[in-house]
């Protein structure tokens, strides 16, 4: 039985969407849940909502693109709980458009949250997973990350960057007790997707072997599996969540 008691688990941009659903999840299975976002005030109110169920959780709103912020985060973590044993990184945003259109503060905005902000998360979390010898690290990458998707350039580059360093943090830290594998959802029904029209949604379904759109649930489901000791032998991975096939466009 998966198992997280005594565990401090922190969610990277958990106030709402794919990183609230991981965080309930692991709450409902004994986890000690550390909410952070940006949005303060919903940072808060979802700590609230799990509190009001029973859980254990705090709220430490943070901005992952800074590297102090993200020391904060972890040291509030080990100060609270008293150990650093799962750090997701899940905090992503998107800023589309075709190449010849970008606009340079729309590749840096989303390299910045979306690969230095695991950078900052993570090499602050290994120094006390170091000392603990364990801890696991999950980092949310996309399938977009794996087969590229046409307006993405700067979301793919920096899903496909986390990939590298998810690779490269297993092999590092392995030795220490500590694993690190990375998630790459399809096609998962959140607010980032609700905006894209219906007749695309009904294409890009056609092209997942399970005939249907994932949710925020499956996501969590698998990343309750890859903290746990379930999967004590599996490190380095990028484990795809997408109900097969689908192999471009709309990832998380």
């Amino acid at each position: 039985m998966i198992d997280f008691k005594n565990k401090s688990v922190i969610i990277t941009g958990s106030a709402r969407g794919i990183g609230k659903a991981i965080a309930m999840k692991f709450a409902e299975l004994g986890g000690k849940i550390v909410i952070t976002d940006m949005n303060e005030e919903a940072t808060k109110a979802t700590a609230e909502e799990l509190k009001s169920k029973g859980f254990t959780a705090i709220a430490v709103p943070c901005n992952v693109t800074n590297d102090e912020q993200a020391l904060a985060l972890i040291e509030t973590t080990q100060k609270e709980f008293g150990s650093v044993d799962v750090l997701i990184n899940n905090a992503g945003i998107t800023k589309d458009g075709l190449l010849m259109r970008m606009k340079k503060e729309q590749w840096d905005a989303v390299i910045n949250v979306n690969l230095n902000g695991v950078f900052n998360t993570t090499q602050a979390a290994i120094k006390y997973m170091m000392k603990q010898k364990s801890g696991s690290i999950i980092n949310l990458t996309s399938i977009v990350g794996i087969y590229g998707n046409a307006g993405q350039t700067n979301y793919s580059a920096s899903k496909a960057g986390v990939i590298g360093f998810t690779k490269s943090c297993a092999m590092e830290f392995a030795s220490r007790g500590i694993r690190v594998n990375a998630i790459a959802p399809g096609f998962i029904e959140t607010d980032m997707t609700a905006a894209i029209p219906e007749n695309i949604k009904e294409g890009m379904t056609k092209a997942i072997y399970l005939g249907r759109t994932g949710q925020p649930s499956d996501i969590a489901n698998a990343a309750a599996f890859l903290a746990s000791d379930a999967a004590s032998y599996i490190t380095g991975i990028t484990l795809e969540v997408s109900g097969g096939g689908f192999k471009t466009g709309g990832g998380h």
